[in-house]
């Protein structure tokens, strides 16, 4: 296995100097972490690798390595973190465009109900005004049926009158004839 490591590498590549600036002062935390690496690579039989550096440049291979894979990580914090706020950006412009939207129908909402009030308002007092007038028509219409019927009883009273007041006098006629037949 370490034969197929060491030649994999590729020969072509350049090592950087011993005085690497991002070696200069490594943490604690740092320092166990690389010498964790090392004894697994030591324990892992590739002997091969640490024999073809000194422990100098594999200290500066691995905090080079460390402090590669550490911005790495905090670009892709960063870029998660962008991620997180445009998302929550686009969260807040939709919900305000929502929002709008919402108040808008709202609006539109009452605007249709005061219309609908209107009309049935209207409806009501055209109804009202309506049942009003036929009530008026219905009252207007008994009166004058009373007042015909009435008159047709005063033409009937009339023309009785009118027959007993011939029948009187054709009565009258006749007695004055008598009478003067009498007085002769």
């Amino acid at each position: 296995m370490s034969s197929l490591l060491s030649h994999n590498k590729d020969p072509t590549r350049s090592r950087k100097p011993l005085t690497d600036s991002s070696a200069a002062s490594p943490t604690a935390t740092a320092r166990s972490l690389r010498h964790e690496r090392l004894s697994r690579l030591s324990s892992s039989g590739s002997s091969d690798v640490s024999k073809d550096r000194t422990p100098s440049q594999t200290d500066s291979y691995i905090s080079r390595r460390e402090s590669r894979l550490s911005a790495r990580k905090k670009a892709e914090e960063e870029a998660g973190c962008n991620d997180y706020k445009k998302i929550y950006e686009d969260a807040l412009t939709t919900n305000k465009r929502l929002k709008s939207k919402l108040e808008a129908s709202k609006q539109d909402l009452v605007v249709v109900q005061n219309q609908l009030e209107r009309v049935a308002q209207r409806k009501g007092r055209t109804a009202g005004c309506t049942s009003n007038v036929l009530e008026t028509e219905k009252k207007e219409r008994r009166v004058l049926e009373k007042k015909i019927s009435d008159m047709e009883e005063e033409l009937k009273v009339k023309t009785e009158l009118k027959m007993e007041n011939q029948r009187l006098k054709d009565e009258n006629g006749a007695l004055i004839r008598v009478i003067s037949k009498l007085s002769k």
